[in-house]
């Protein structure tokens, strides 16, 4: 089998085009949800910390000589990525849990809503009905 065919059949399997379409999806979430968390979530949560910014701080190993630039471990921009990770995780949660929680509601509705019996049983009854009703 030659190469174009075997792509051919790997890009035309279900599996491809669904791995593809959770990744545009996944793409198009992922920047929703770095929306909500950077204008919605973090204004009011650096108002309540008044304004501290923990990404500038860092710890000089070597000063800067010259041109040269200073040696650092800059640990304050990992302090805020972990800060970011655990929001945006927080949020992620959120609404992962609200989704599951309007799923599973619909879910129960679907199983205490009465189902209607198949149409051969609606037939059947009808049959019955009728038997029924000649003999009296």
């Amino acid at each position: 089998m030659g190469l174009v065919q075997e792509f051919k059949d790997f890009a035309v399997k279900g599996n491809a085009i669904d791995m593809a379409v959770g990744i545009i999806i996944g793409t198009a979430f992922g920047k929703i949800v770095s929306s909500l968390v950077n204008n919605v979530i973090m204004p009011p949560l650096a108002l309540a910390i008044a304004g501290v910014n923990i990404s500038g701080l860092e710890l000089i190993l070597q000063p800067g000589t010259g041109g040269d630039t200073s040696v650092t471990i800059k640990y304050g921009l990992f302090l805020q990525s972990v800060i970011d990770f655990l929001v945006i995780a927080g949020v992620i949660f959120a609404v992962i849990k609200a989704v599951n929680a309007l799923a599973r509601k619909e879910q129960e509705q679907k199983e205490t809503a009465p189902s209607e019996p198949p149409r051969q049983e609606k037939l059947l009854e009808e049959i019955r009905d009728l038997l029924g009703s000649s003999k009296s």
